[in-house]
């Protein structure tokens, strides 16, 4: 069933160059609580809106956000990763990286046996290389790569030699990823991300999902790097990105 639904995301790059329209009301995802997955990662609402000069990312789950974490394995090959993810319809370029690379997502993620901010000290310990564990942001871009498994995603992956067109705060790993530093709040079953509007160049509305879902580091640590190994939930049942950011 998940590979299923992974060539569907993949379909979904197609959708990116088609902006929606206009609607001033937005449209949030509202999703039945599922049986069998941990109710941390049980996906019940999802919305993107505007508010003042930022764009609010919301996901409610059916338990407490972020109170399970990966367990530590004591070296990157192989860390697990989990994560709540905003699949968008919008423009890889919009956040810095080179147009049309991929599907671009908005994703809060937990991973304890590395760091991939290191520009910030999120626990204000005086040390920005140990809070992998902490919930953090970023902005990946998503590809289907048969090495991941049929069908499966990965975080698109930096051929070697080649330097793309990254975010000032990549985080100088091989993949398309940027380590924003944006404000996020998980409290009770929400999952909050602030994002500055102006970070998407003001785009107007943009087609969203929501997913909670956990990834690996391969153990070669390149092509590929990241790999989803496997989905928790989705939010609107069958990745169609329905959800329109409103204001």
């Amino acid at each position: 069933m998940f590979n299923r639904i992974y060539l569907l995301l993949l379909l979904m790059i197609a959708l990116v160059a088609v902006p929606a329209a206009a609607h001033d009301d937005g449209e949030p995802i509202h999703s039945d609580e599922s049986e069998g997955v941990a109710a941390e990662f049980d996906i019940v609402f999802a919305q993107v809106t505007q508010t003042g000069s930022n764009l609010i990312f919301q996901m409610m789950v059916n338990g407490e956000a972020g109170v399970t974490l990966p367990e530590a394995g004591g070296a990157v090959p192989g860390a697990e990763v989990f994560s709540y993810v905003w699949p968008t319809s919008l423009d890889t370029a919009l956040v810095g990286f080179e147009p049309e690379q991929g599907i671009l997502a908005l994703a809060v993620t937990s991973h304890p046996d590395f760091d991939d901010t290191p520009l910030w000290d999120e626990d204000e310990d005086g040390d920005a290389s140990n809070d992998g564990a902490r919930w953090h942001s970023h902005w990946v871009v998503l590809v289907a790569d048969e090495a991941c498994g049929e069908g499966r995603l990965k975080v698109r992956d930096i051929p070697e030699g080649e330097a793309p067109d990254v975010p000032e705060t990549w985080p100088e790993l091989p993949i398309l990823i940027d380590s924003p530093n944006y404000d996020l709040e998980l409290f009770q079953s929400e999952v909050v991300v602030t994002v500055p509007h102006a970070d998407l160049d003001y785009v107007e509305t943009f087609n969203f999902d929501g997913v909670t879902a956990g990834l690996q580091v391969n153990a070669n640590l390149h092509n590929p790097f990241l790999c989803v190994t496997g989905v928790n939930d989705i939010a609107s049942g069958d990745l169609s990105l329905p959800g329109l950011m409103g204001r």
